[in-house]
């Protein structure tokens, strides 16, 4: 019998003129914790989707757990466990309604099943009413995960299971999956963390279609460094926020865009916002960080606008955000991962879109969009559908369109979700540029190195804010070595349930 879960030789898929997969081969043996790592558009999800026999190819052949995914895909699939990225979950359906669903689908019932998800389903099986919509990004792990081991499948396919979600959680997923390893499930996944990477233990790097190296996590992150581990930013250029001048306005960098006192937001009896008081300077990058369930979106939800406090004051680029919301819709900007972009529109029907809902004159808007396109090097991509490009792309391009009307803040939620570490930088890089141009940048985020970059960040923890400074304060306080550190210890510190 072969010792080998997953064989792949010679696979290539094309879509048009694109080659997703070019003649790609590799095997992972059974019992193996194996990594499939690359950029965005690497084709990552269409070698998920041919494993998982959900996709044909169209040259080469795979096998997995000795079975061929074209000619024995029923086989396949009564074998796999499959969590993709973008859906796994119907929104409208309860936890328990979700995994009876799917063990139907797989011939099986949940109580047969049980024995396979009691360690992960018990943690939320409390809550097996709660629509899977109405859960937080670690309870909707928990469940995906128990939906995709309830038929007791003897391989696992994830494919980037933990975008959008706080590190703590990230972590608890992590070791729920070396003890799925111990029952001698095999396990495949992708992820653009690279904590994750190191938890593998072999990666193959596919860049393009192409694998580019298979081996142990440290020697690829290490030869492939360019893109796994860029150099870190130069903050040389940017103004510190100490009250000097800013480079394009000369306004004093002290100017208040964001006022916060006593903030709440209550439904019922929860307090999701609870009492919170803070300010935010012109042209200064401030982290809003905290755990799923922590209050962050809440939050953020009053002060775009889109909900009003129950108690407390706010101000928005001078604007009350519970009388004047409208007027803070309209001198702000704002990118969330969920939703920025229309995909059926080109970049320029984009642009000239949300210019016009923030007010430009037609003659402004070709001046600057034709500027834009030359900044991002996208001349030749004007006339593209967004739904065509590359998520790097539509994530510069969202965050450009998202501050093109020059607002006094831009609000960016988890604005950088599931993007490899080089196209994250070269989203920070125009990050900078917006903050030097005096903008302020408010964000969340859930990769920890982007908070070093940011001049101040505060930590919400069961709707409060639990920690407020700089980077190197906060460690400091905290007596940690990085903010990864430093937000698990806080984080744990939670009594209330995020979920």
């Amino acid at each position: 019998m072969t010792m080998e879960a997953i064989e792949v030789n010679g696979v290539s898929k094309s879509y048009g003129k694109v080659r997703a997969l070019d003649a790609v081969s590799f095997r992972v043996g059974k019992g193996e914790v194996f990594g499939l790592i690359g950029p965005d558009g690497a084709g990552k999800t269409s070698m998920f989707r041919i494993l998982c026999s959900l996709l044909l190819p169209e040259s080469g052949t795979a096998r997995v757990d000795g079975f061929d995914v074209v000619t024995q895909m029923r086989d396949v699939r009564r074998r796999v466990g499959y969590m993709p990225g973008r859906f796994s979950l119907y929104q409208d359906l309860t936890i328990k309604e979700n995994l009876e669903f799917f063990a139907t689908l797989f011939g099986t019932t949940v109580d047969a099943g049980y024995d396979a998800i009691k360690a992960i389903y018990s943690q939320i099986e409390r809550f097996k009413d709660r629509k899977a919509g109405a859960l937080s990004g670690g309870m909707k792990q928990k469940l995906a995960l128990s939906c995709a081991l309830v038929h007791h499948p003897s391989v696992l396919f994830l494919d980037e299971p933990t975008t959008g979600v706080d590190p703590v959680s990230r972590k608890e997923l992590w070791e729920m999956l070396l003890q799925l390893k111990e029952r001698g499930i095999t396990i495949v996944a992708s992820t653009p963390y690279l904590d994750e990477v190191r938890c593998c233990e072999r990666v193959a790097f596919l860049d393009r279609g192409h694998i580019r190296g298979i081996g142990t996590p440290e020697r690829i992150l290490t030869e492939f460094s360019d893109v796994f581990n860029p150099p870190a930013i130069s903050r040389g250029e940017k103004s510190e926020v100490r009250g000097e001048k800013s480079e394009v306005r000369g306004e004093r960098l002290t100017d208040i865009v964001i006022e916060v006192e006593h903030l709440v937001k209550a439904f019922g009896s929860f307090h999701a916002v609870d009492d919170i008081s803070f300010t935010v300077r012109r042209g200064e990058i401030f982290g809003f960080l905290g755990a799923n369930g922590a209050g962050k979106t809440t939050a953020m939800h009053m002060l775009t606008g889109l909900d009003q406090p129950t108690s407390g004051t706010g101000h928005v680029c001078g604007y009350d955000i519970s009388t004047q919301y409208e007027d803070v819709k309209r001198h702000i900007g704002y990118m969330s991962q969920k939703f920025s972009l229309y995909e059926d529109l080109t970049v320029s029907e984009n642009i000239r879109l949300f210019a016009g809902i923030y007010g430009m004159k037609s003659e402004e808007i070709k001046v600057k969009t034709d500027e834009l396109l030359r900044q991002l090097q996208f001349e030749e991509h004007r006339d593209d559908l967004v739904g065509g490009l590359p998520l790097g792309w539509k994530q510069k391009l969202a965050f450009s369109v998202s501050i093109f009307h020059e607002p006094g803040v831009v609000f960016l939620d988890e604005p950088t979700g599931g993007v490899d570490p080089a196209t994250r930088r070269q989203f920070w890089e125009l990050i900078y540029a917006a903050a030097r141009r005096g903008i302020t940048v408010f964000v969340t985020t859930h990769y920890m190195d982007e908070a070093e970059y940011c001049d101040r960040i505060s930590i919400m923890v069961d709707g409060k804010i639990k920690a407020m400074g700089t980077p190197a304060d906060l460690k400091r306080e905290y007596g940690q070595p990085d903010m990864d550190h430093v937000f698990t210890h806080l984080a744990r510190q939670a009594t209330r349930s995020s979920d």
